[in-house]
């Protein structure tokens, strides 16, 4: 009878290390992404006229990014709200896209891109309007 042996602990210890490997490679993606939209939002802020280190505090941030795109920074505690937190982020992209004096367009690229889109606005040309 012939039997078979399978060395399943070097097979697990494998399998761990790859996993710990693209865990490492997911977390320092999140990193980068992370950096750069802190940096995106601190142009943001400087030019809507609002500090820029502000896009250093957790919750401040959200109340600055409401008063830029809204006119009223408090309206973020509408973010503790469960379910009415998804309508209302969806709404800020929009209307801070708006506030820079751009279209649907560019709010759901910030809706679906949002890195990408704020690195657009904090480091080009467009020029804050004001809420609308």
């Amino acid at each position: 009878m012939a039997t078979s042996y399978y060395d399943y602990e070097a097979y697990d210890a494998a399998l761990a290390a790859v996993g710990a490997g693209v865990y490492m490679v997911c977390m320092i993606i999140s990193l980068i992404f992370l950096v750069l939209t802190v940096i995106a939002r601190w142009k943001i802020y400087t030019k809507a006229g609002k500090p820029g280190w502000a896009s250093l505090i957790p919750f401040y941030t959200d109340y600055c990014m409401f008063d830029i795109a809204w006119g009223s920074g408090w309206l973020f505690l509408l973010m503790f709200v469960p379910c009415v937190n998804f309508v209302v982020s969806i709404m800020l992209c929009f209307k801070l896209a708006k506030a820079f004096g751009k279209g649907t367009g560019f709010g759901f690229g910030l809706l679906f891109l949002n890195t990408i889109f704020v690195l657009i606005l904090g480091f080009g040309s467009d020029q804050y309007i004001g809420p609308q």
